[in-house]
């Protein structure tokens, strides 16, 4: 798949390593700027908006998590997490805070611009979708999801602000209603390319999800866990358009 362009910012403090991520990338025609502290890198993003970026997370002016944190407050960027650390709650967090997908090094170059063609894919499939059609609104239970505006109102009136992620995950759900849906099916995975190697995001996302819809998130009666399958949403669907 040709880049077509596409500028990716490397924040990486080890220069042997910003150099090789650079240099790989741009063999398979991306455009890309390294920085190896965060302030540089912030600064820049405030500027020009990348199609992605990749985060070591031990740099010496600030935690990648932090940054991650700061650059999906502003304008959300599909990110990679490129780090050392291989602990899971690392990967958790990441992923918690945003990241589309986690990289340990040791890396395979190759494997790196697989993965970061495949993050694009899905974010231009997502900013496809918004672009073509307003996606209405939809009641369930005692909620009212408005996908458009990102909120989510319950019974008494209180609403909710959904993240972006939040609300593509439950877009899914509402599509496919006292249905099984795999992981992979709530990923948007087509090809074996596209696939996560975390399967724990979508465990993440559904637990927020979760928190914000069950009145007993331990004991969930909307978003269950079908064991070894997946998840279903129990729950029918009343759609219609917005400011109805």
């Amino acid at each position: 798949m040709a880049a077509a362009g596409q500028r990716v910012f490397v924040l990486e403090d080890h220069p042997e390593i910003g150099r090789l991520v650079c240099r790989t990338l741009e063999e398979h025609g991306f455009h890309t700027e390294w920085f190896p502290r965060a302030a540089a890198f912030l600064n820049q993003i405030r500027v020009r908006r990348p199609d992605l970026c990749i985060v070591d997370l031990g740099l010496p002016d600030r935690d990648g998590l932090a940054v991650i944190r700061d650059v999906h407050g502003r304008d959300p960027v599909p990110v990679i997490i490129l780090t050392g650390r291989s602990d899971p709650v690392d990967r958790v967090l990441g992923l918690e805070l945003g990241a589309d997908d986690y990289l340990v090094k040791p890396f395979d170059p190759r494997e790196l611009v697989a993965r970061v063609k495949a993050v694009l894919r899905r974010s231009e499939r997502a900013v496809t979708v918004a672009a073509n059609k307003a996606i209405g609104i939809a009641r369930f239970a005692s909620w009212t999801c408005d996908f458009d505006r990102l909120t989510l109102t319950d019974a008494g009136g209180s609403c909710t602000e959904l993240s972006a992620a939040e609300a593509r995950l439950l877009l899914a759900f509402c599509r496919a209603p006292n249905r099984v849906l795999t992981r992979d099916m709530l990923l948007g995975i087509r090809s074996a390319e596209d696939r996560s190697p975390f399967d724990r995001s979508i465990d993440v996302r559904i637990s927020r999800l979760r928190q914000k819809l069950e009145s007993d998130p331990k004991t969930p009666q909307i978003i269950k866990t079908v064991y070894g399958a997946g998840y279903i949403f129990a729950a029918d669907i009343d759609w219609s358009v917005g400011d109805d």
